[in-house]
C-alpha cells in the first residue's frame, strides 16, 4: 500500500483521523460480532500503515477488550468514562482517557500501576480539552479507531477530519451498528480522497469537507 495516500495533512492543530472497515450492508462487525476478519489481508494492512503513521491511538475500551488489544510502539490510548480497562492493557505504556469526575478510586488505582490518566470534563469528556493537550505533546496525527459510539460522539462534535473506511465483500443483516452511533443525528459533508478496490475489498478515504 502506497503511503502517500494515507499522509496526513499538514496542519497546525490536531487532526482526528478513524479508521474502519464494514460490510457492504454497513454493519461495523460480522456476525461473530467482531471486526478483525472483515477486510482480510488489505486492510489488515492499511490498519497497520495507518498505526505507524500515527503519533497515538485513541480507541473505546470495550472495542478494546473484544477486539483483544495489546500495547504497540505507537502510543495507545483507551476512552473510558467507568474506567473498566482490561488488566492486561494496565501500565506504564497505557494512556486513558475520561472525566473528571471518573471513580476517583480507579483513578487513583490506575494511576498508582503507572498508567497516563487524561481527565477532562465532567459528565461527558470534554473533547477540545482532550485534543489540546494532545497537541501540547506533540501529538497532531490522531488516529481513532472506534467503536462505534465513541466514532459518533467525535462526529456530532464534529471532530472528525477524516475517515478511513474499507468496505468488504459480505452482507451479514442481523442488528450489528454502524460505524457510528449517536442519539443526536447530524449531517456532516465528506469529499473521496481515493477508492482503491483490491480484489472484491474497497479500500476508501473520507475527508471532511470544511468549505
Amino acid at each position: 500500500m502506497d503511503p502517500d495516500l494515507y499522509a496526513y495533512p499538514d496542519t497546525d492543530r490536531p487532526w482526528l483521523r478513524t479508521n474502519f472497515v464494514s460490510t457492504v450492508d454497513g454493519a461495523a462487525h460480522d456476525d461473530s460480532g467482531v471486526t478483525a476478519s472483515l477486510g482480510g489481508d488489505a486492510d489488515h494492512e492499511v490498519f497497520q500503515l495507518l498505526r505507524r503513521l500515527a503519533d497515538v491511538v485513541m480507541v473505546g475500551a470495550g472495542t478494546a477488550r473484544i477486539e483483544k488489544y495489546r500495547t504497540s510502539s505507537t502510543p495507545l490510548a483507551l476512552v473510558s468514562r467507568r474506567l473498566d480497562i482490561p488488566d492486561e492493557l494496565v501500565g506504564p505504556d497505557l494512556i486513558v482517557i475520561t472525566m473528571t469526575d471518573a471513580p476517583a478510586d480507579r483513578i487513583a488505582s490506575l494511576r498508582a500501576a503507572g498508567v497516563d490518566v487524561m481527565a477532562h470534563g465532567e459528565i461527558e469528556i470534554d473533547w477540545t480539552a482532550v485534543l489540546a493537550e494532545l497537541d501540547a505533546r506533540g501529538w497532531r496525527h490522531v488516529l481513532c479507531e472506534g467503536g462505534p459510539t465513541l466514532h459518533g460522539d467525535l462526529v456530532t462534535l464534529d471532530l472528525v477530519d477524516e475517515v478511513c473506511l474499507t468496505i468488504a465483500p459480505t452482507m451479514t443483516s442481523g442488528d450489528a451498528p454502524r460505524i457510528a452511533h449517536s442519539r443526536h443525528p447530524v449531517t456532516r459533508g465528506m469529499t473521496l480522497a481515493h477508492a482503491v478496490p483490491v480484489g472484491d475489498v474497497l479500500l476508501t478515504r473520507w475527508v471532511r469537507d470544511r468549505s
